[in-house]
């Protein structure tokens, strides 16, 4: 069975197979050793082996084979359960390393809107404040294009034959040259400039 194609359960499934199978030799080996006790037991009256009949040398042989074989696919088994038992851990570090990381990918997936919207907040504010400026400079130079409407009105009224010197606007989006304005003073209602 190959390891990394094998998933958490998988390798379970066959941890508790192996463990099944040590445990039915486990019972075999006891039943062999029990009947193995019997027969020397039984045989107590009689001399060494050699003493034994060449059919109970035989039987006794091939108990002793049998056991021998047994030990061997027991061994086998239990290193295989140890090697399961390995891949099992290996399998389930890398399970929850994975989890943890998940975990991690999921926690800033939710915190990008939060930065997006921190990142946004910082590059807009260099935009607000210069609309500000420019609303600013909007609302003065339109005050001081209805300051110069209202003394071109009082002109036009008094009949002054004067030009009113207006601003030069710039094309390429200098700065207006705004004209110096007459001033009145306060005895000048009749439209007289001083």
């Amino acid at each position: 069975m190959n390891t990394s194609d094998s998933s958490p359960q998988q390798l379970q499934v066959e941890v508790g197979r192996l463990k099944e199978e040590v445990d039915m030799r486990d019972r075999l080996v006891e039943q062999l050793s029990q009947e193995l006790f019997r027969l020397v037991e039984g045989n107590a009256n009689l001399a060494p082996s050699a003493e034994l009949s060449s059919g109970q040398q035989k039987h006794v042989h091939m108990l002793r084979q049998q056991l021998e074989e047994v030990e061997k696919q027991v061994e086998f088994y239990q290193s295989q359960i140890e090697q399961r038992d390995t891949e099992l851990y290996a399998q389930r570090q890398a399970v929850q390393e994975l989890t943890d990381r998940a975990s991690t990918l999921e926690r800033v997936v939710q915190e990008l809107p939060e930065i997006y919207k921190a990142k946004f907040a910082d590059r807009l504010k260099p935009v607000e404040e210069r609309v500000a400026q420019l609303q600013r400079e909007n609302r003065q130079l339109h005050a001081e294009l209805q300051t110069v409407n209202y003394r071109l009105a009082q002109r036009m009224k008094a009949g002054t034959p004067e030009g009113v010197d207006l601003p030069a606007f710039q094309p390429e989006g200098g700065q207006a040259a705004l004209p110096s304005l007459p001033s009145f003073s306060a005895g000048s209602e009749n439209g007289d400039s001083v």
